[in-house]
């Protein structure tokens, strides 16, 4: 049994993450600025921030944890001001990195973002493209990524570059998706669906963060799914096995681009800079560099992942409608000006 901290402990992916080392059986230290989802007599679930410095000295000086999970960031869409996530996720980083340092932890796993750019690629993306992040968030987490990277003396840093992270309970802006289809309205791809952006499995991204620990592997990797089909062929799946009466359209990318970014500056959609540059454009991943060093392989593709977390979605619907006080991916996000699209669907 190791002893292990986790920051973001009652997020999507941390609470995931919690349940799969509790299983496993060890000893695990939460850190959130919201209450565990999870409850189990190894579990210390302490509601606090990553930038509370006494707050983590007090809980990793001398405990013998034996690595940190750094989950833990706030998002871009919702109504945080960018100083505020900055702060969260930059000088959280930070103050985490140096509390690590004093307790003399050995390992530190930071998931990071493809986030990092705010263009497509023609070509998959590797580990050595200089990043290029076109708001707040992801150029927060490659903040990050330089902070830990400058702490490489101190311990071992292992980054995972995520896409999309999937499961059974993924909501945030893929619940407007859902609803789309839940009730038979359109389904819209901008252009022609056919570009292909990847996801990655939670349970494949959690069994490459074990990896990564277990072989103390220092470094950056790309992470995500094969086989990514295209967006057209992800929606037609999930709406051929929901059973829904939707169908497919698409809208003319120039001006429905332009309509996003507007509706964005004028605080009335969810949708920000990022989503406007990526919504009909490729990116993926080139796993090359993980599948070699960690031995890590995808179990699902982007379809199945999407099937998974609508049926989630579907058979929870009511009870989701009701969810307050917890993590952006574990409630629906407001479609603001979203919602005539609906109507006119």
């Amino acid at each position: 049994m190791a002893r292990v901290l986790v920051t973001g402990g009652s997020g999507f992916l941390g609470s995931l993450l919690i349940t799969k080392l509790l299983e496993d059986g060890h000893a695990v230290t939460s850190i959130d600025r919201l209450p565990s989802r999870n409850s189990h007599p190894n579990l210390r679930a302490i509601v606090g921030d990553i930038r509370d410095r006494p707050l983590l000295d007090k809980l990793l000086t001398g405990s013998g944890h034996d690595v940190v999970f750094h989950c833990a960031a706030l998002l871009a869409h919702g109504s945080i001001p960018p100083g505020e996530l900055w702060s969260a996720n930059v000088e959280g980083t930070r103050t985490l990195a140096a509390a690590v340092t004093t307790a003399g932890i050995r390992s530190l796993i930071y998931i990071s973002s493809n986030c990092l750019w705010g263009r497509g690629f023609s070509r998959p993306v590797h580990e050595d493209d200089p990043p290029e992040p076109c708001e707040v968030y992801g150029a927060s987490k490659w903040e990050g990524e330089k902070i830990l990277a400058d702490h490489a003396g101190d311990f071992t840093t292992t980054v995972l570059r995520s896409p999309t992270i999937m499961d059974e309970g993924r909501l945030g802006l893929l619940s407007i998706l859902f609803e789309f289809i839940a009730d038979g309205r359109r389904v819209w791809v901008v252009g022609d669906g056919s570009n292909r952006y990847q996801f990655i499995a939670a349970r494949d991204l959690i069994a490459a963060m074990l990896l990564a620990w277990q072989r103390r592997t220092a470094g950056v990797f790309g992470i995500g799914s094969d086989d990514v089909g295209t967006m057209r062929d992800s929606y037609a799946y999930v709406i051929a096995n929901a059973g829904s009466p939707s169908r497919i359209g698409s809208l003319p990318k120039a001006p429905t681009v332009l309509a996003m970014r507007v509706a964005h500056a004028l605080r009335v959609s969810p949708l920000g800079p990022y989503h406007a540059r990526m919504i009909a454009s490729d990116f993926v991943f080139d796993t090359t560099r993980i599948k070699t060093e960690l031995g890590w392989r995808p179990t699902l593709t982007n379809r199945e992942m999407l099937l998974c977390a609508y049926r989630y979605y579907a058979a929870n619907r009511s009870e989701i409608a009701t969810r307050r006080g917890v993590s952006d991916h574990s409630r629906s996000a407001d479609m603001g000006v979203i919602r005539i699209l609906k109507w006119v669907s």
